[in-house]
């Protein structure tokens, strides 16, 4: 049996969530004093960025970027989101595509219909989802995405939680008010746990949790690049450029040692990446292999970044025999 736990407490005097699944640190939340992911804002159309098809915004908490808009008017006021955070010196990365997620729907406001998260293959459960939607919500225009939570919760939790969010989005749509603004401030970690660590779990709310159970010495580990496997270790550097994964075999002379520490990285390396906040571009370094062996890191990789909830693109491997990956900044790094 699986023994989860949540820890809601504070962590350098910002408030944090801790996630631990029989005895291992798997997630980790904390407060940002910057604009973090989900916050959005009615924006000013500051310029446009010739030859890349974005525009620079302004917004109460400084200037935001737009990655791809398109005929958008100088002065002009549109509805952002934040899309993750910003590297020092830069401006806030957002979108014009609106998310509003709670712990069992999605609502988008801009693409209407209903769909049902792919990770739920019962096809009588969705059948049932799919009817307790179209019976009791007759008349919303949103599109809503019912996520895997819905698996095993109420039927009345369920449709709480759709229609708090469907007025949150008529809410917002319906604001006549034209002033450059904050529209929705962004969950706060406790807020968080809540809506993305929906399976069954022991929950610890008091003060002080993270030293009474263990917490603070789990985070203290993750303060050092180096990171012990059962098949060998690995380092994490970051710098501003990107994040290097250096991967060593130990004392292990045996020939598969190598292939062995590479797959122990590629099983831990989402896990340690989520937990540092680390995104970006991240250069994999494993230990000499064949080509033929290559496949088989491949296929671990991908394996294990399909389970972890921040986006990331296996690019490939590069010439030099390194491998690059593409990850989106939608953690704080608070180390």
């Amino acid at each position: 049996m699986v023994n989860r736990s949540i820890f809601l407490d504070h962590f350098q005097e910002q408030e944090a969530s801790a996630l631990v699944v029989d005895g291992v640190l798997q997630d980790f939340f904390i407060e940002s004093n910057t604009p973090s992911p989900g916050q959005i804002y009615r924006a000013t159309v500051d310029r446009p960025i010739k030859g890349q098809g974005g525009y620079f915004l302004k917004t109460p908490d400084g200037p935001a970027f737009l990655r791809q808009g398109k005929g958008l008017s100088q002065g002009s006021r549109i509805l952002v989101q934040v899309s993750g955070f910003a590297e020092i010196g830069k401006a806030i990365p957002v979108s014009s595509k609106i998310l509003l997620k709670s712990r069992y729907v999605i609502i988008t406001p801009e693409n209407p219909g209903l769909n049902i998260s792919r990770q739920i293959k019962n096809e009588e459960r969705r059948d049932e989802l799919i009817a307790l939607i179209r019976l009791n919500l007759r008349n919303f225009k949103e599109g809503m995405i019912l996520r895997s939570s819905c698996i095993n919760a109420a039927d009345k939790e369920i449709l709480d939680d759709a229609e708090e969010m469907l007025n949150l989005a008529e809410k917002i749509s319906s604001d006549e008010s034209n002033e450059e603004q904050l529209i929705l401030e962004s969950d706060k970690p406790h807020a968080l746990a809540w809506r993305e660590w929906s399976e069954d779990a022991d929950i610890f709310s008091e003060g002080g949790s993270f030293e009474t159970h263990g917490i603070l010495d789990l985070l203290e580990k993750l303060k050092s690049e180096r990171i012990e496997t059962n098949d060998g270790h690995y380092f994490i550097e970051t710098t501003r450029a990107c994040t290097t994964v250096d991967i060593n075999t130990g004392s292990d002379t045996s020939p598969a040692a190598a292939l062995k520490a590479n797959l122990a990285m590629a099983r831990d390396l989402p896990r340690q990446l989520r937990l540092r906040g680390i995104g970006g571009q991240i250069i994999l370094d494993p230990a000499p292999i064949s080509k033929k062996d290559r496949k088989i890191v491949d296929t671990a990789l991908k394996k294990a970044f399909r389970k972890d909830s921040v986006e990331t693109n296996i690019v490939g491997w590069t010439a030099m025999g390194l491998i690059e990956l593409q990850r989106a900044r939608v953690r704080l790094s608070w180390k």
